[in-house]
Parts: C-alpha cells; sequence; structure tokens
C-alpha cells in the first residue's frame, strides 16, 4: 500500500480540501456495485469507533482558527464521548454559575444528511463554514483549533507572514506538533509515498506552514512533498495587496526549495470562459471551481491502474517544482476541435515527440500576464472521462525512449494519463457551474505545466521585495528569489531569439 497523508491549513485551505474529501467519498461502492477504480486505502485510514464499529476516516489533520469550524465537532458520532452528567464539585462549595457562547445552528444541509433524507440545494446564503457542506466524518486527531487566533479578527488579525511562523514555534515548542499530529498518521502507514498540503500563501498560513515543510522535509527526507498554495484573487486595496505579494514572495522562497511540487492558485481565477458560472464573492463556489482541476490532475495517484505515479505529478527533469495549474471542461461530441486536436496530439507520433498543450480554459495560477510565447519545460496531462482515440496499448508505448527522444530534440518533457472516470458533480457542489454537464458529471482535462512564466511572475515579486522589504530581509530574500526565477529562464531560447541572430 502506498499512503498519502494530508495537512489542511487554514479556511481557504479547508474549503478546498472538503471538496476534495467529498469527492473521495463519492466514490466508495456498496455491497452489489461494481468495484471502485479508486483505491480508497490510500487516502483513508481504518479504524474503530467508539462503540467498537469499524470506522474509516480521512487520513488528515486539519488546522484552522478559533471559530473556523463551523457545527463540526471533535467528537462526532463514531467516537462520541459519554459523560458523566452529575460531575462533582471538588473543592469548590460555592454556587457555579457556567457561561456558554451561543451555539452555532447546524446547517439545513447537515440536519438532512444526519436524518438520511435527500440532502437540500445549497446557495451563497446558506453555506457559512466550510463544515456546513462537508460530508464525511473525521478522527478526532483531525481537528486541532488554534486558539491564539479567532478567524475574522479586527483586533489580532492573521494576516501577516511572521505571525503565523511565531505561532508555528510557539506551539511546536509547547506540543512538538508533528509528534502529536502527523507521527500517528505516518505510523499506521504501511509505506507512506507522498504529504499532501492544503495552505493559504499570501496570509500568516504561508509563515506557518514554511516552518511545518522545514520540519515535515527534515523528518521524511526524501519523501515527496506536494503544496498547493492558494492566493486571494480579489481586487484589494494597494496596500493590502502589498502586504500579500510580501507574503507570497517568503512563501514561494521558503517553500518551494524544499517541496517536490508548489502549485500557486489564484482563488478566484481572473478570466472565466462564458460556460461557467459561479459567484466570485464565495469561496465554497471558487474552490469548488478549482477543485475541479486539482482533483483531476491528482486523480491517477488514487486509481488502481496506475503505479509510482507521485514522480509522474512531480515532474519529470527534477529542476523545475514550481508548477501552474490549468483545466478545461471537454465534451464527447467533437464541439471542442482545439482540445480534440491536441488530445491526438498527445500520442505518441513515429518520432516519439509529443506537443504540449498551450491554451486552456481556465488557469488557476497567473492572471493572464506574461508573454504569449513563454517556453513550457514539462507538463503532466489527465484527461478524464474523455474516450481515447487510440487503444491503451498505444500510449504506454516506451517512456524511458520517448524521454530519450525529447532530450535529444530539445522538447518540452510531456506525460498523458487517460482515466475513464468522469467528474462527478455532488449536492455539495454548486449546481449552476457548468450548465452543461451531463448526469451530473463533466469531462476535465487538467494539467500541471512548469513554464518560463514563472520566471515573470517572479521577477515582479523581486521588484515590489526591493522597494517594501526591510533591509536586514531585503538581500536574502531578493537572491533567493533570483536563484529560483534562473532555473525558469535559462537553457532554452525562443523563436523570436533565433530570428534576431
Amino acid at each position: 500500500m502506498h499512503e498519502i497523508i494530508t495537512l489542511q491549513l487554514g479556511q481557504r485551505a479547508n474549503h478546498l480540501a472538503t471538496h476534495f474529501w467529498n469527492l473521495q467519498e463519492s466514490y466508495f461502492t456498496y455491497n452489489g456495485e461494481e468495484e471502485s477504480p479508486v483505491d480508497h486505502d490510500i487516502h483513508f485510514r481504518p479504524g474503530v469507533g467508539a462503540d467498537g464499529t469499524e470506522t474509516f476516516t480521512p487520513r488528515t489533520v486539519i488546522y484552522d482558527l478559533k471559530g473556523a469550524f463551523g457545527t463540526l465537532r471533535k467528537y462526532n458520532a463514531l467516537y462520541e464521548l459519554t459523560e458523566d452528567a452529575t460531575l462533582g464539585q471538588g473543592l469548590w462549595d460555592g454556587k457555579e454559575v457556567i457561561q456558554r457562547q451561543t451555539p452555532i445552528s447546524q446547517s439545513d444541509y447537515q440536519k438532512n444528511l444526519d436524518a438520511g433524507m435527500p440532502a437540500p440545494q445549497l446557495t451563497t446564503e446558506t453555506v457559512r463554514y466550510w463544515s456546513d457542506y462537508n460530508r464525511l466524518f473525521y478522527h478526532p486527531r483531525s481537528i486541532v483549533q488554534l486558539n491564539d487566533y479567532e478567524l475574522n479578527s479586527k483586533i489580532m488579525p492573521f494576516e501577516d507572514w511572521s505571525v503565523g511562523e511565531d505561532l508555528f514555534s510557539d506551539l511546536d515548542k509547547e506540543h512538538d506538533l508533528l509528534d502529536r499530529d502527523v507521527r500517528p498518521f505516518a505510523e499506521e502507514c504501511d509505506q507512506l509515498r507522498a504529504i499532501q498540503l492544503f495552505t493559504g500563501s499570501d496570509d500568516a498560513w504561508g509563515g506557518f506552514s514554511a516552518r511545518y515543510v522545514d520540519r515535515l522535509r527534515d523528518e521524511f527526507g526524501k519523501k515527496s512533498i506536494w503544496i498547493w498554495a492558494i492566493e486571494g484573487g480579489s481586487k484589494v486595496p494597494r496596500q493590502t495587496q502589498l502586504k500579500r505579494d510580501m507574503n507570497k514572495a517568503r512563501t514561494i522562497y521558503s517553500i518551494s526549495p524544499q517541496s517536490s511540487l508548489y502549485t500557486p492558485i489564484i482563488d478566484p481565477p481572473s478570466h472565466i470562459p462564458g460556460k461557467v458560472y459561479f459567484d466570485p464573492q464565495s469561496e465554497w463556489q471558487t474552490t469548488a471551481l478549482i477543485s475541479s482541476a486539482m482533483e483531476s490532475i491528482t486523480l491517477p495517484t488514487r486509481l488502481r491502474q496506475f503505479h509510482d505515479f507521485e514522480s509522474s505529478l512531480a515532474g519529470d527533469d527534477g529542476t523545475h517544482k514550481i508548477f501552474e495549474l490549468q483545466s478545461s471542461v471537454v465534451t464527447d461530441d467533437g464541439t471542442n476541435p482545439p482540445l480534440k486536436e491536441s488530445l491526438t496530439e498527445s500520442k505518441t507520433s513515429g518520432q516519439g515527440i509529443v506537443k504540449p498543450q498551450a491554451e486552456f480554459e481556465l488557469d488557476f495560477t497567473y492572471d493572464g500576464q506574461g508573454s504569449n510565447n513563454s517556453h513550457i519545460f514539462n507538463q503532466l496531462q489527465v484527461w478524464r472521462g474523455t474516450k481515447p482515440d487510440q487503444d491503451e496499448s498505444v500510449l504506454q508505448e516506451d517512456i524511458g525512449l520517448s524521454r530519450k527522444q525529447r532530450y535529444y530534440n530539445s522538447a518540452p518533457m510531456l506525460q498523458s494519463y487517460h482515466a475513464p472516470l468522469a467528474f462527478p458533480i455532488l449536492d455539495s457542489y454548486p449546481s449552476h457551474m457548468f450548465p452543461g454537464a451531463k448526469q451530473k458529471k463533466i469531462n476535465v482535462l487538467a494539467a500541471l505545466t512548469a513554464s518560463s512564466r514563472t520566471a515573470e511572475r517572479i521577477k515582479r515579486l523581486e521588484i515590489v521585495a526591493e522597494r517594501v522589504i526591510s533591509v536586514d530581509e531585503r538581500e536574502t530574500l531578493v537572491n533567493g528569489l533570483g536563484e529560483i526565477r534562473e532555473s525558469y529562464e535559462t537553457g532554452w531560447m525562443s523563436d523570436s531569439d533565433f530570428d534576431d541572430e
């Protein structure tokens, strides 16, 4: 077995992860049904509930601030604790005055789930917390509330990168977070192959996750670490945007060199095709859209038919670790000519040269800025729900030979996978997001791409850092970003460069 442990850090990360876990729950099959193509043991762990019954819960650790969990309890119906209602007063003989906060009312969606009734349709108004549309039970060890800060606090906002860094250091000194929260899940694994981490990157969670990744790398050595770094995409005042840019710069500098895969994700993306509808002010809806790409690109890591896929997810060349997340909705009737043509191109040709996909309907990493002639170093494609044009045996030709041919021809690295499992539109998902969905399913082309656009992005962060960052940190940060940027702009020449010569 090759297990994956997940860490979820912060409100936005937990919204995205909740969609991810709801999708994993939907792949379960029960008595009399055909076996699921998804190997659930990769992300779920067996256990025993409070009443002795067997349980199957996500192998995840969920961190969030005080007041961010909504109605989600640490001890749920599977692990309910029985307490003595007639506790003694101990050494105190006086009267007790118990003060309780006003409890958060449970959403109608959760009430119906608990009662085994059909779930009502969710709306932006009815979703207050990520737990309002959560469909799973978690192990009590998975729930970690950080009481030092409160959600959306105006007095002590959780925004500055250094605040998250200090919070991790304080908590780690007191509890040893890795030993307390991660090790119990790791010791249950037969062969841990990767750690997946959802986090915010442009607020204090960036600093918290940076120090967490330091500890993970020290503890787990060469294990794959995948980072899904979420940043705000909505327009904010200039001063707030500068603070966010500095937080992003520090996060990329601190985390990307230590990760196997670092994927910046803009929430929400700035350019949306006309056939996709969502409310950009609703984190429930924006992260639902992101999940259609993020869950699709990682799907082969959970399918029984693929083995050692984590090496593909981390990239072929081993040099570029920062990837762009992109996707397109694909139809079965051939109404997407460019995508259909690309599907044909993604098959191995006689010379072993395969062209990567350059244009996608949704780009979750960049806001449309950057040169149009950017160079692609490496791309991973996952086609789900579509039927391949050729037999699978043709698609799985000698990958080693194909890589050598690409190298000698200075062609981009490319791996393309096909998964027949379409993306399901669940009742916890915005129902109107993809109007063209048939039978509550859509076909998706998702991709992770390492390209020279990353150099342009980092260069912009360098320029801002030189103006804003304090002197004692400026040189280290700017030089560090410069070293990362150079690996995305050297070793290739654009067509225009050759023309100039």
